[in-house]
């Protein structure tokens, strides 16, 4: 999905962060992204006091939308670079092409990973049978040593299990003994969770680990504090459980977790890169080769079958980028 259309330099905008008895509750924003025909979303990460929560750098919460209304997602091709794209739904359906020459869908309850490495190009746009439209948008920063690899897709499929009351669905890493094989370049968990009303359930997690919870439906209450719907409660690593508990309606949350990345990162538009210069040069390769149709095997290649023009990148801000961790 691309980043947001307002300025550049407002990706940092921090929105109010509370810290309550150790939870930093990170309450959201509403940003319009996906050009000229932007739909609206909820986003928690990344904000100026927490950039990093592991290597998940960016989390965006949509929906449920009524497609007739809103008119759904149509997101035309556009870049990325160091980093991985996490699409995960709740209802509705998503038409995805990249320019490695994937072209799925992305339904609820299943993961689709695109891995940008060094650059990549893809396109999102819900389909013709979709009438509420509901999910969410994650990426992940790769380390230094894997941003450079080649562009790869994976689709993979959680089965759900039980622990108590909860139901898991693992789609990245390693949750309460279920395995993603989701490919992954440093050490992270990706977990829908869903809980009766009233239910609480104690995760045993790796104590190495920082976490967030997304609060989808519900509220939450992570570790003795309230998480209402549409927050990210954040916990430090040294835990080796994390108690949740349901309100008085069923939860559904994602818990995202990791452990640090322990590196810093610019982050622009829908580049990662390590410097002000790396992000300069991303914009221009990407004008030139797609925006201004130059060649067709630069670093960002060609989204086949998507009938429209590519998204161009806007202008970058006035000031040097700088590095975040």
């Amino acid at each position: 999905m691309s980043n947001l259309e307002k300025h550049p330099a407002e990706l940092f905008e921090r929105a109010p962060m509370v810290l309550t008895e150790g939870v930093e509750i990170l309450e959201p924003r509403d940003v319009p992204l996906g050009g000229p025909r932007a739909m609206n979303v909820r986003r928690t990460l990344p904000q100026r006091k927490r950039s990093l929560i592991g290597a998940w750098c960016f989390v965006d919460h949509y929906g449920p939308d009524v497609v007739a209304e809103r008119g759904g997602m149509v997101v035309p091709p556009h870049p990325h670079t160091g980093l991985q794209t996490v699409s995960w739904l709740f209802a509705g359906e998503v038409e995805h092409r990249d320019s490695t020459g994937s072209h799925a869908m992305v339904r609820p309850g299943e993961l689709n990973l695109m891995t940008a490495g060094r650059g990549i190009a893809h396109s999102e746009v819900s389909t013709a049978e979709t009438t509420v439209l509901h999910g969410a948008q994650l990426w992940v920063a790769l380390p230094d040593a894997s941003r450079g690899q080649a562009p790869f897709f994976e689709h993979f499929v959680p089965e759900p299990a039980t622990l108590g009351d909860a139901v898991l669905r693992v789609f990245i890493g390693t949750l309460a003994g279920r395995v993603s094989t989701a490919t992954t370049f440093t050490e992270l968990v990706g977990a829908q969770l869903d809980l009766p009303a009233g239910a609480s359930v104690d995760l045993p997690v790796d104590p190495r680990f920082e976490h967030g919870l997304l609060v989808e439906a519900g509220e939450a209450t992570l570790e003795g504090t309230t998480v209402p719907a549409s927050h990210l409660g954040y916990l430090q690593p040294g835990l080796a459980s994390i108690r949740i508990a349901a309100g008085d309606r069923p939860l559904r949350a994602l818990l995202i977790g990791g452990v640090p990345l322990g590196e810093s990162i610019v982050m622009w538009w829908n580049f990662i890169g390590r410097s002000h210069e790396e992000i300069v040069q991303f914009r221009a390769e990407w004008q030139a080769d797609v925006i201004a149709g130059g060649t067709e095997d630069g670093r960002f290649g060609t989204v086949r079958g998507y009938d429209g023009r590519a998204l161009p990148a806007p202008e970058l801000p006035n000031v040097r980028l700088r590095p975040r961790d």
